[in-house]
This record gives C-alpha cells, sequence and structure tokens, in this order.
C-alpha cells in the first residue's frame, strides 16, 4: 500500500475505494490487489471506529450493517415499470421493426441491442448523486423496498462517482446471482447438509426480499442496469449516452450493448451475440432490441402495459442435469483445437443430447470442468447445447482438473495460442484432421458447391491417399474413384462433374472456400469486387488490404500472410495448373440494362415453395438486383410467399409492387442470360 493512502483524509479514503470498486466491479480492470484493497476498507474501518460521527450512509463500510427490517414496505412506483413484448422468431423480430417504423414515417430509427439478463427486476434511485432506496418491479405499479438488500450488492455504488449528480436519478436494473456463485452456495450448502438451490434466479428472488441484510449479503447478488425512471437533470438525447453517463457514475450497465444506425444492423448483432452466450457467467433468457433516441421513444408511446419502442427476442429455454463421460478434442480447417464434452445422453426440448461444445480451454479452465462431473446442460432455441455450470457438490474427490493439450490430438504436431486470443491451435497445414475439414468446407453449396463430396466421401478419399490437399482434388480420375468402397462409375462420374463445375466458380467463392482465417463469404465478396483477380491481390502491400472498407487490420494480415506463405502460394499455383479460375467472375449479361432485375431493390419475405430467403436473395443479386431487409419508399418489389405479414401490408400501403413467387420466376426467365 502507498504512504499516500496512510495520510489520506477520510473523504479521500471513501472516494478511493470508491474508484476501485468501478474498476472492478463496472470496467472489470482492477489496478490494485485484493490485499491492497482491504487494507483500504480496513484503514477506513479503523478510521470510523475511532469516531463514530464520521460514518455517513453512504460510506463504503455500510453495505452491511443494517438490522433486520420487520417486513418489506410497498412502495409505488413514480413511473410505471411496464412489461416487455416478446418475439419468439426472427420473423416476428422483422415484423415488429416494419411495424415500429411504420409509426415514424420519414424517420430514420438507430437502434440498441442489449442482453435480457434473467433475474430479478428492480430500480434504483439516487437523489442529489445518494442512494436512497430501492424498490422491487413488483406488479408495475407497486414493488417491495428493498433497499436494505441492494445496499449489499458491491456493484451498485452507495453514491454515484460525481462531483455533480443529477437531482434525481431512476435506473431501472436486473439482480441476479453468477453462475460460479451457485456452485459455490450449493458446495457450502452440501457442506452444512443442507438442500442445493436449483438455479440463480429462484436464488435472486428469494434473497433480494430477505428481511435480513446480511443474509443477502452472503449470497453475493449482482446488478446490471438497463433502462431509465424518472431522472431529474440528466441531460442525454440517446439511451447510448444514457448507459455512457451511468458507467461514469459508477453504475454497472448490460454488457455487450451495442447501437446500430438499422434495425436490420441490430437483427444481425443479434444472431451473433446469441452465437457468444456460452462466454457469459450469468443467465441470459433473450435479447432487448429499443429505440435509441429518447424523443422518439417519446413519439411512439406505450400501450397499457408495454412500450412501443422495444421488443424482447427470446427464445424457450431447457436444462437437463447429466454426467460428463469424458472430454474430447476436435480439430477444425483453421487448426484450432475444440474440446468437447462427450455426456450421458440425456432427453431436451425433445432431442436426446450426448455432445456440447466447450468451445475452448480457458472456458474449461473458468468453469473448472471435469470428466467425471454431473453437469448442468442447456439449449435455448436453436442454439446448440453448452454447459452452463458443474455440480461441484456432487464432485468426487479423486477428481482431477482437465489438461490442456500440448500437441495436436491428430498429428502430435506442437499447438500455439492465438496473440490475444482463447483459441489454441495446430501448427501442422498437413494435419489429416485440418486437411479433411478444409476439404469439407471447400465443397460445400457456400463455398465450391461440389456435387456429390460429402463427409463420408471427403473420409474415403482421404484415408485411400487419393487426396492430401485441395489441389488433389481436381487430379481425381474414375480409375481411381471406382476402388472406393460402395462408389459405383455413376457417382463416381457425378462427383468429378461437380469437381470439373467448380473450377468456373470464380474467385469469390474460391476465396471463401480456402479456409483463409477471418475470411467468410462477405469478406471475400469486397476482395473478389476490390482485387478483381488473385495476382492482384498478391502484389497487394499489407497497407492497402487495411485500407479497403470492412476489413481492418486483422483481416488485412489474415489475407496477406495467406497469400505469401509457403502453403497458400504452393495452393495457388496447384489450383492455377489445374485450371481453376483465380479471377473474379465476370459480369454476366443479367447485369446490364436488358435485364429485368438491374438497379432493382427487392425485399424478400413470407414462406416460398421453391427457394430458402437466401436462396431469393442471391438469385435476384446474380441477376443485377439489389436487395433489402424492410420495405421503404425505396423498394421497387416485395417478393411475397405465405404469411408474409407487415411487410406485405407495408408495401401495399407505400404502393410498392408485389411479387408472387410465379412472376418472380417469370422474371427470372425474361433475363437475357
Amino acid at each position: 500500500m502507498s504512504k499516500k493512502s496512510k495520510t489520506m483524509s477520510i473523504d479521500e479514503l471513501r472516494d478511493t475505494i470508491r474508484h476501485h470498486d468501478q474498476k472492478y466491479y463496472v470496467d472489470a480492470t482492477p489496478e490494485i490487489s485484493d490485499l491492497d484493497y482491504d487494507r483500504l476498507m480496513d484503514q477506513l474501518k479503523a478510521m470510523e471506529a475511532a469516531d463514530p460521527s464520521l460514518v455517513t450512509a453512504d460510506s463504503p463500510t455500510q453495505r452491511v450493517g443494517e438490522s433486520p427490517v420487520p417486513h418489506l414496505e410497498q412502495v409505488t412506483h413514480r413511473m410505471p415499470m411496464l412489461s416487455i413484448d416478446n418475439t419468439y422468431s426472427i420473423e416476428e423480430l422483422e415484423q415488429f421493426g416494419d411495424r415500429t417504423s411504420g409509426l415514424l414515417p420519414g424517420e430514420n430509427l438507430e437502434w440498441v441491442v442489449e442482453l435480457k439478463i434473467d433475474g430479478v427486476a428492480a430500480t434504483l434511485i439516487y437523489e442529489e448523486g445518494v442512494l436512497t432506496r430501492a424498490v422491487t418491479r413488483g406488479n408495475g405499479v407497486v414493488g417491495d423496498d428493498i433497499t436494505h438488500n441492494v445496499r449489499t450488492i458491491a456493484d451498485v455504488p452507495l453514491r454515484l462517482l460525481t462531483d455533480s449528480p443529477p437531482a434525481v436519478l431512476e435506473v431501472r436494473g436486473e439482480v441476479y446471482m453468477a453462475n460460479d456463485e451457485l456452485v459455490r452456495l450449493n458446495e457450502e450448502q452440501t457442506a452444512k447438509g443442507e438442500a442445493t438451490y436449483k438455479n440463480t434466479r429462484n436464488v435472486s428472488a428469494g434473497a433480494i426480499r430477505l428481511l435480513d441484510p446480511k443474509i443477502c449479503a452472503s449470497r453475493n447478488l449482482r446488478m446490471f442496469c438497463h433502462g431509465m425512471g424518472l431522472c431529474e437533470g440528466v441531460g442525454v438525447e440517446t439511451y447510448t449516452d444514457f448507459l455512457s453517463l451511468i458507467g461514469q457514475f459508477g453504475l454497472p450497465a448490460t454488457p455487450m450493448a451495442k447501437g446500430f444506425p438499422s434495425f436490420a444492423e441490430a437483427v444481425q448483432y443479434s444472431q451473433q451475440t446469441i452465437e457468444r452466450l456460452h462466454e457469459l457467467d450469468f443467465e441470459v433468457d433473450g435479447l432487448v432490441l429499443k429505440v435509441n433516441r429518447l424523443e422518439q421513444r417519446e413519439q411512439l408511446g406505450a400501450r397499457s402495459k408495454s412500450p412501443r419502442w422495444l421488443v424482447a427476442y427470446k427464445w424457450e429455454k431447457y436444462e437437463a442435469i447429466t454426467a460428463l463421460n469424458s472430454i474430447t478434442l476436435q480439430v477444425g480447417k483453421t487448426g484450432a483445437i475444440t474440446p468437447v464434452a462427450e455426456l450421458e445422453p440425456v432427453e431436451l426440448a425433445g432431442t436426446t443430447v450426448s455432445r456440447a461444445s466447450l468451445h475452448n480451454f480457458d472456458e474449461i479452465e473458468r468453469k473448472d470442468v471435469r470428466e467425471g462431473d454431473t453437469v448442468v446442460v442447456e439449449k435455448a432455441g436453436k442454439i446448440i447445447p453448452h454447459i452452463v455450470r458443474v455440480e461441484k457438490h456432487e464432485r468426487k474427490r479423486s477428481s482431477a482438473p482437465f489438461a490442456t493439450p500440448t500437441a495436436c490430438p491428430e498429428c502430435d504436431a506442437s499447438l500455439s495460442r492465438d496473440e490475444g486470443g482463447v483459441y489454441i491451435r495446430c501448427t501442422n497445414p498437413a494435419c489429416p484432421a485440418q486437411v479433411k475439414e478444409k476439404l469439407r468446407y471447400y465443397a460445400t453449396r457456400n463455398a465450391m458447391d461440389i456435387e456429390g463430396l460429402g463427409d463420408k466421401v471427403v473420409g474415403q478419399v482421404y484415408d485411400a491417399g487419393l487426396v492430401k490437399s485441395i489441389g488433389d482434388l481436381y487430379r481425381l480420375d474414375l480409375e481411381g474413384l471406382l476402388k472406393l468402397e460402395r462408389m459405383g462409375k455413376r457417382s463416381a462420374e457425378k462427383l468429378l462433374g461437380g469437381i470439373e463445375t467448380s473450377k468456373s466458380r470464380g474467385l469469390e467463392r474460391l476465396l471463401n472456400a480456402l479456409s483463409i482465417r477471418h475470411v467468410g463469404g462477405r469478406v471475400a465478396e469486397i476482395l473478389a469486387q476490390r482485387f478483381g483477380d488473385i495476382e492482384t491481390m498478391h502484389k497487394t502491400a499489407l497497407e492497402e488490404f487495411d485500407e479497403v472498407d470492412e476489413i481492418g487490420g486483422v483481416i488485412a494480415q489474415s489475407v496477406f500472410d495467406f497469400l505469401h506463405s509457403d502453403t497458400g502460394s504452393a495452393l495457388i499455383d496447384d489450383l492455377r495448373s489445374s485450371g481453376v479460375s483465380l479471377v473474379a467472375a465476370a459480369p454476366s449479361p443479367s447485369d446490364s440494362e436488358d435485364s429485368p432485375f438491374s438497379g432493382l431493390t427487392f425485399v424478400v419475405t413470407g414462406t416460398l415453395e421453391n427457394y430458402s430467403r437466401s436462396e431469393a436473395q442471391a438469385a435476384i443479386k446474380q441477376h443485377g438486383g439489389k436487395t433489402s431487409s424492410s420495405v421503404s419508399a425505396k423498394t421497387d418489389y416485395l417478393l411475397a410467399g405465405e404469411k408474409a405479414g407487415s411487410k406485405l401490408a407495408k408495401a401495399e400501403k407505400l404502393c410498392v409492387k408485389v411479387l408472387t413467387e410465379a412472376e418472380f420466376e417469370k422474371m427470372l426467365a425474361a433475363d437475357p442470360a
């Protein structure tokens, strides 16, 4: 501990402790050790004990110290805490977006996406910067006074970190318990011979309503803030500004919240966020999409029970308890080693689950997952099953931590960790597992679309020694294929035809197919359009890649490294000699003014008989048209299938031409191409 802390005034010492609370609980960037923090707190306690008249209600020492309350007082909210409308599909979500946009015609709506925490809704009231009251949502009009318990939550500052606090700040949020805290609590319960708890929400709901704050404090509850109540002297115009402001005040805003200029981008981020839920140590039962500008919220108003300016995108959650029999390792197409939990089969959401990805070794360590453990496995909507927590109170004493591998489980090559990342990768580009995964991906529909080259055939041609690299695919012949088990002449000819056809897919599809790290369909499209051919890309300096819109430094470095590596250069040379096109596909006649699609914007909605939505959009782009996710005055055509919903109504209102699937196919047939 520094000499400065020993000579601080009591006010300076309190401010210092509040600063470190902010860095630890809100910013997650602690500046001092736990020991040094405890020394600061001990010094403050000693100063207050020496002169009790110095103790204030908002002192960091006063989080726990109140006597139990005789009962919970009922409090009427100064502004009702309304509920949120729910959606359970992307289609419903898009309908909400269209409907909301239609309420403010001609205005651009910005949106914010944030996590929907599965906890207990509560509101905090600060007056002149000091926490004066905390209340549960209750029925939305009247809630329970839980101030005595909220004061025990370390995330919640008793005084805002500002010298100029607003007169009144009412912040709404969710009280929750982290999964690792439930694990700890259940271990304690088992040691005492008492019943364990089933989930974090039930513990949070019970603890926050306890009469004795000391018991609540032992539950180590947390809180995230995500809404505004009655505020006076808070001069913000957007919700993102509000989140930034309360963060400066020391309040923990909901993590991963992000603003977007359009609803379509917000929906896209929502889908990406769902894939990251396994990273969280707290329960989430959905995402919330909100209009960002407060003035527009006022214009949109509310129904009797819910505002019109926000919606929850939810999914059904299913949990089961089962045994983790073993942890196996998989090697991906980019060499990433993924640990997989092999589970005792268990019924979950109508399906039998026997495996769950553990994602990476940091996650195994964070959750302390071990072979032989009893685990809680969760499936939420279409999200792949993942392990929520370990029931450590049921763990055997002989259990040992899982050892992170030091060599590739397939080829025994050395492993390397991504710089600043969590993934461990095999360094051998000829690793059999990597090669097989690369071949599988190369043949998929979104890549080179090689008909007949499925997973089983990939395994056969590799194991038979016919294919050891992507380039070897173009050296396959009928004689070799017919030697494979269960490979008939018709199937072999079909496969060879698919391989031959793939040669003309063009640069965009090829770049996506080559399993270059960080390069997917969109990045491949941008690169192909920008550079036109592989030769130009090879001559391009790293800085030029970095300057391309939507590329950025990480992607630029990855593409540059691949093109100039021995492996990448050899592969490109091999493909060139095999006759694979290394240039961007030439604009088709459909891109000319003769095409009925040229320069027109289409929106696809509803269920089509012969196309998925993505297939219809791809056909439109291929024939020179553009696609959008929402109907506006700039939309030229709405392609509407069954259950078209609100987009159809909006198109009719804006006099946008509506196409049936049959009419769409006539347009395709009318293209000179």
